[in-house]
């Protein structure tokens, strides 16, 4: 038997501070980062959900990704979006935990199994409950310029207790570039985004995480081949 998600619930535990310094951040550095300094092409953008619980599922290239996966959503629903990203990078000093906690929104993931008195998926499953729209990178951690990494199982775990939730898998082209690991300065690049049809979450998991693989890499193929082709997109309304 597994857990039924609440419906979609309001962030009521947020504070209203925190409410606004979420919204400034993302119309004041997401929107203008991703949208003017780089330039977005999004494809089927129509496929995302804007109503959870949902899980969006992102290769990872760069620090940008969580900024640009924000601007694909109005600002009216960014405060349901929660982007899963590593404690032992986010929370390693006070100043940039509080900022990655209550500006950005992370949801803290425990990597290694680094504690056995806390589950490392706890936040994730929490959000879901809540009836947040998940952000996952299966791969784990930034990887090579517009490379993908082995995925990890963390994934299929989670889907497992919500196996009836969307899981719409997300392929960003071009960060890798106007950001890679050890960047600190975002070069001005063209970025296209490409989204997927949602995926189904299936009992053998080498099945399930072979065919997101295979989603990826099909998703990146269609990015490499458009290039700079197509529809540029403003910051949604």
């Amino acid at each position: 038997m597994t857990d039924t998600p609440h419906p979609e619930a309001s962030p009521t535990t947020t504070r209203w501070w925190q409410t606004l310094l979420r919204l400034l951040f993302v119309a004041g550095v997401a929107y203008p980062v991703t949208l003017l300094w780089l330039g977005l092409t999004v494809r089927h953008r129509e496929r995302l959900p804007l109503r959870g619980p949902a899980i969006i599922v992102a290769n990872h290239n760069s620090h940008l990704d969580i900024l640009t996966l924000y601007s694909l959503f109005p600002l009216s629903r960014v405060l349901n979006v929660r982007p899963a990203a590593a404690a032992d990078y986010f929370l390693t000093n006070r100043w940039l935990a509080w900022f990655a906690s209550h500006v950005v929104g992370i949801i803290p993931v425990i990597r290694g199994s680094a504690s056995k008195s806390v589950h490392p998926l706890a936040g994730c499953h929490d959000a879901l409950a809540a009836g947040h729209i998940l952000i996952l990178f299966p791969e784990g951690t930034r990887g090579e310029p517009e490379q993908l990494s082995e995925l990890k199982s963390g994934l299929w775990y989670l889907a497992r207790r919500y196996p009836d939730i969307p899981i719409v898998p997300v392929f960003m082209y071009g960060l890798g570039r106007a950001m890679a690991k050890g960047q600190h300065v975002p070069v001005p690049f063209f970025v296209d985004v490409h989204v997927d049809r949602p995926i189904d979450w299936h009992e053998d998991k080498t099945h399930f995480k072979t065919e997101l693989q295979a989603r990826f890499h099909a998703l990146r193929r269609k990015a490499a081949g458009h290039g700079n082709q197509g529809d540029t997109h403003h910051a949604p309304s």
